[in-house]
């Protein structure tokens, strides 16, 4: 259960669908978030997380994309060394 730290909080006053609201208990219930604020910050962080994936993914697509076929095939080369050099670590295993 990450909560953050309680340096500040902002007081606020708002109304949520039922659903939301069911949502934001479950997570309580699970013990994900101790309290509503907490569950409340949980659901906004995790939706700011999927928001920097999608961003960086969009990116990288556009980066790929606009590649002359030189830089793609250093990219390529770059990609088969890397793959080569770690077929033998095990990634579960590194601390």
């Amino acid at each position: 259960m990450a909560s953050p730290s309680r340096v500040t909080r902002e007081k606020i006053s708002t109304t949520i669908s039922s659903a939301s609201l069911a949502y934001l208990e479950q997570l309580i219930e699970k013990g994900e978030a101790r309290t509503l604020a907490d569950a409340i910050d949980s659901v906004v962080q995790k939706l700011l997380i999927y928001e920097n994936r999608e961003r960086l993914a969009n990116d990288t697509a556009a980066y790929f994309d606009n590649l002359s076929p030189e830089a793609m095939e250093e990219e390529n080369q770059l990609a088969a060394a890397l793959s080569s050099s770690a077929k033998g670590i095990d990634f579960d295993r590194e601390p």
